[in-house]
């Protein structure tokens, strides 16, 4: 999971005459913790669930290696083939063809045009901004 919030500190302002302070609701960092971190998890898995039409499909191994290669809800999605950088920059691969004209290279990129506005609607939601 992302890191967790750090709460801001309390503070005290003296001026000659008076003083303001500002306090801190102690729930403020748990709670916009949970709701970044299941924000994140939901980015994670959409990106995963709605990438797979347009990654390369002959085993599937290639779908099943971005799902084994990420921690949902880390930030970080990977497709962990030895092949998949390659596929990815290069489209190299027999066959891809018979799969549907969606799948190639540069598949994240071109769910993220289709789909990417979808997911940070959903994200914000989440989160609980507007």
């Amino acid at each position: 999971m992302s890191e967790p919030i750090k709460q801001p500190a309390n503070k005290t302002v003296r001026g000659p005459k008076n003083k303001a302070e500002l306090a801190w609701n102690p729930k403020f960092a748990p709670k916009w913790t949970r709701r970044y971190s299941r924000a994140q998890v939901f980015v994670d898995s959409e990106v995963l669930r709605l990438s797979e039409p347009f990654t390369p499909l002959l085993t599937g191994t290639m779908i099943k290696s971005g799902i084994l290669g990420t921690d949902v809800g880390s930030g970080k999605v990977q497709w962990i083939t030895p092949y998949a950088k390659d596929q990815y920059y290069r489209g190299r691969s027999p066959g891809l063809s018979k799969f549907g004209p969606l799948r190639g290279r540069f598949w994240f990129e071109r769910m993220k045009e289709v789909h990417g506005t979808k997911i940070i609607k959903g994200a914000k939601q989440i989160a609980g901004g507007k």
